[in-house]
């Protein structure tokens, strides 16, 4: 059956790689982006693109608004929009953080809460729909310079076991998507939003800072190969309630969980140059 699946953060990485593995297997797929120019090549490959501003509500209903039109319903909205704000936590300035959050966290909550209308059509019709959003496995564990990332994450986990339990009754299934290392452009977007003020204390070990912003890379897993089993589990009558993959999605959870705290944080301390510090 094919179904009508709304994708946020379609520029690049998993977003793309999402939509072209949705729409190989025939399925009707929305790609969304702030810009509709970046979506230029998804659209040469037969996928809808979208222009669509997660942090506008005016935005987000005309997208939902031509889905509307146009399809009727929507079977899987999947939320993957998002950025990662690298620094040390007193580096930060509140608008800092507000955009993480707003962009993060506040942003798919906004498009979900929009898109209700358009989900409970598709279980009128199919029987189900799905709302997966992408956090990350840093949602379980924080790293140094990267706490708002982590922490918005975290959020992200917990609003959607909320939203699990809520929209089950009306037959919408809620997925977590947790995302180890995966090759994107992820990392040099995280290097421009690097925080590091002239004066700040942390300042000696800005190597450290910068490493962080390009974590996620290291040997990342391909996109187009992380997404495939991802898309197996969305498409499934009832889908897990959480979906891991890409480089260390199992290692670094079981390391936080088997560890002792101080060694877990010793270790990362070590690894992004905070023990030059001392």
């Amino acid at each position: 059956m094919q179904k009508t699946i709304l994708i946020t953060g379609c520029s690049s990485g998993i977003g793309a790689a999402l939509a072209r593995e949705f729409g190989k297997r025939g399925h009707r797929v929305y790609a969304t982006a702030r810009r509709i120019e970046a979506l230029a090549a998804l659209e040469t490959e037969g996928i809808r693109g979208l222009a669509l501003d997660v942090n506008d509500d005016s935005s987000i209903a005309r997208a939902l608004d031509t889905v509307s039109r146009e399809a009727g319903h929507l079977d899987l909205l999947v939320n993957n929009a998002g950025f990662s704000q690298v620094g040390a936590v007193v580096d930060l300035t509140r608008e800092d953080l507000r955009r993480q959050f707003e962009t993060n966290v506040i942003a798919p909550m906004a498009v979900s809460g929009q898109a209700v209308p358009l989900l409970r059509a598709a279980v009128e019709k199919n029987g189900s729909a799905v709302v997966a959003n992408v956090g990350s496995i840093v949602g379980l564990f924080t790293t140094p310079f990267a706490a708002a990332y982590c922490s918005s994450k975290a959020a992200v986990h917990s609003l959607t076991d909320a939203l699990r339990m809520e929209l089950a009754p009306f037959g919408i299934h809620v997925v977590s998507i947790q995302p180890g290392g995966v090759r994107s452009s992820f990392g040099e977007h995280a290097e421009e939003a690097v925080r590091l003020p002239a004066n700040s204390i942390y300042k000696p070990v800005e190597g450290g800072i910068r490493a962080r912003a390009q974590a996620g890379q290291q040997g990342a897993m391909p996109a187009d190969v992380f997404v495939v089993p991802v898309v197996d589990a969305l498409l499934r009558n009832s889908p897990p309630r959480v979906v891991r993959g890409g480089t260390n999605s199992v290692r670094l959870p079981l390391l936080k969980r088997l560890l002792p705290a101080a060694m877990f944080d010793a270790k990362l301390s070590k690894l992004f140059g905070l023990d030059a510090l001392r």
